[in-house]
């Protein structure tokens, strides 16, 4: 087996450290005058997803987390072009 087919099964999947990455990429957009407003709405739902995760992870009850994972993945939605 070669070894870039081996799965590590030790790899960790942190959202947070994800959604962070996610949102660091989305402010290194390239601005430029007839993107400006679509840059800034794609600014806003790609950097709402880690501080939404974040609030999900003190819900009050396992309804009260879907419902706040679900309007962080919305606004992921919200980002797709």
């Amino acid at each position: 087996m070669k070894k870039n087919n081996i799965v590590n099964s030790n790899r960790k999947f942190d959202l947070q450290e994800r959604f962070i990455d996610y949102a660091v990429s989305i402010i290194k957009l390239p601005e430029s005058k007839a993107g400006k407003h679509i840059c800034g709405q794609i600014l806003r739902s790609g950097t709402s997803p880690a501080p939404n995760y974040g609030e999900a992870q003190s819900a009050e009850s396992r309804a009260d987390f879907i419902h706040k994972l679900k309007i962080a993945l919305k606004e992921l939605r919200e980002t797709e072009i």
